[in-house]
């Protein structure tokens, strides 16, 4: 039996790693685990060194090489963006790299925080094969949290933070709405023209304005309403986190 923490590069999957390590105290063989995607913003890789450090151990990387790690190449390659079947790239590049992984006897660890007790729902009703473990959920810890508690840690957020997404997601996230595409036509102008060329070549569009579908080349830049400012904020669940792993 082994214990995988998935890291992300992302707030929660950081600190519910950190957790992790601090309570299995070397019982147990622990891995740590990233999939990489070719689109993260590049500041990823000086916070992963930084989270290694941290953590005391080396995170090891998976890509799925068929499509080297790109979501612009699972995107031509399936001729579909994002839609009522989901977005292919999680299938392939995330779900399917972790399935490779994973062994029938490992307690895997999710950075699920407090507030998204239904995404882990969600998670255990795909997957009740899965020996799951939310230190972040237990704890009862926010996403404000985590972040408070990296930045406690004198560890630089990483950049899509700063900029104020609320996650480390790629640089253009196909299930992102409105508002948050005409944030990246601002902040990577390049990502959003590369990303409404695909629209045109596969002939699907991943956004609405006034409820009805259009393209980004189309999106009004004064459309949606996605906040500028990151709130970190840590509650008395952080504080008690932190000393489990002082």
């Amino acid at each position: 039996m082994r214990i995988v923490c998935w890291f992300s590069c992302g707030a929660a999957s950081a600190v519910a790693t950190k957790l992790a390590i601090a309570e299995n105290a070397g019982k147990l063989p622990l891995i740590i685990a990233y999939t990489e995607v070719a689109e993260e913003h590049p500041d990823n890789k000086r916070f992963l060194k930084e989270c290694e450090k941290w953590f005391g151990q080396e995170i090891q990387i998976l890509r799925n090489e068929k499509y080297e790690g790109s979501i612009f190449n699972v995107f031509m390659k399936q001729k579909y963006i994002v839609g009522i079947a989901g977005a292919p790239c999680t299938k392939f590049l995330k779900k399917e790299v972790r399935q490779k992984f994973e062994q029938l006897t490992d307690r895997q660890v999710f950075g699920y925080t407090a507030e998204e007790q239904h995404r882990l729902d969600r998670f255990i009703d795909a997957n009740n094969d899965v020996d799951i473990w939310t230190p972040l959920i237990d704890k009862g810890l926010s996403k404000e949290d985590c972040l408070a508690m990296l930045q406690n840690a004198n560890i630089e957020l990483p950049a899509m933070y700063k900029l104020g997404y609320h996650n480390n997601n790629c640089i253009g996230c196909v299930k992102g709405g409105a508002g948050y595409w005409n944030k990246i036509r601002v902040d990577f102008p390049e990502h959003f023209d590369r990303m409404a060329k695909l629209e045109r070549f596969i002939g699907a569009s991943i956004t609405k304005e006034k409820g009805e579908r259009v393209y980004l080349d189309e999106l009004s830049p004064s459309v949606g309403d996605y906040p500028k400012e990151q709130n970190i904020e840590c509650s008395i669940f952080c504080h008690m986190a932190e000393e489990d792993y002082k």
